[in-house]
């Protein structure tokens, strides 16, 4: 089991793949967010005095469920913030940095690019601990470990952001520096989400086929 911490603690355990959600800089008005944060906190805090660890998770995973969702929601209707992702050479550059790191950080499965926000699955790999320890911690150690989610996502933001500013002409923040992601457990939550991504261009009303989606990608061998 491993632990990774940006602005929240995170649990990451080894052998799931990954569901990751991050948007743009300022897509969600902070008054917003404030308002959805503080009801989350509220349930959060009545789901923690319940006796029953079962009842507990189920209130747990369904209150993260609707709290994203109703992030979403915002960002699918574009009414906050800008759109620079629907600048189709920033798109490209999302795309490829995606594709750079598949079978060297991770095996990606499927990922869609909307105007705001962008969802992507991924399958960390293994690395060399012996290598990570001297890249980020500076001492020896032979054994193995996985790439950190926040790590591969926070790469992903430092490159896309450089790049996409070059095109845009601008400086300053491109990215919302804090980025949703959960763990997919077995092979119907993989399945679900992949359809949740895929068709997320469809449900904001981007296209009527997931398939006429330029921005759409999933690896089929990963889905069999």
């Amino acid at each position: 089991m491993s632990f990774y911490q940006r602005h929240l603690p995170h649990y990451q355990p080894i052998g799931y793949a990954y569901f990751v959600t991050t948007r743009l800089s300022g897509t969600i008005p902070k008054h917003l967010y404030d308002k959805y944060k503080d009801e989350y906190v509220a349930k959060l805090k009545n789901i923690s005095e319940l006796k029953s660890l079962k009842e507990k998770t189920k209130l747990y995973h369904k209150l993260n469920k609707e709290h994203f969702l109703e992030m979403e929601k915002i960002l699918d209707s574009c009414s906050y913030g800008n759109v620079w992702l629907g600048n189709k050479k920033v798109a490209e550059i999302i795309k490829k940095t995606f594709h750079f790191y598949d079978d060297k950080r991770y095996n990606l499965i499927c990922y869609t690019i909307m105007p705001n926000h962008i969802h992507l699955i991924f399958f960390p790999l293994i690395e060399s601990y012996n290598n990570f320890l001297q890249v980020h911690i500076k001492k020896k150690k032979t054994e193995d470990t996985f790439y950190f989610v926040t790590k591969i996502i926070q790469d992903i933001k430092k490159y896309s952001a450089k790049e996409s500013n070059k095109i845009l002409k601008r400086s300053g923040k491109f990215w919302q520096s804090e980025s949703y992601d959960h763990v997919i457990r077995n092979k119907t939550e993989l399945l679900s989400t992949v359809e949740y991504v895929l068709n997320n261009p469809v449900k904001a009303g981007l296209c009527e086929n997931r398939e006429d989606w330029k921005w759409n990608f999933y690896n089929p061998k990963f889905l069999a």
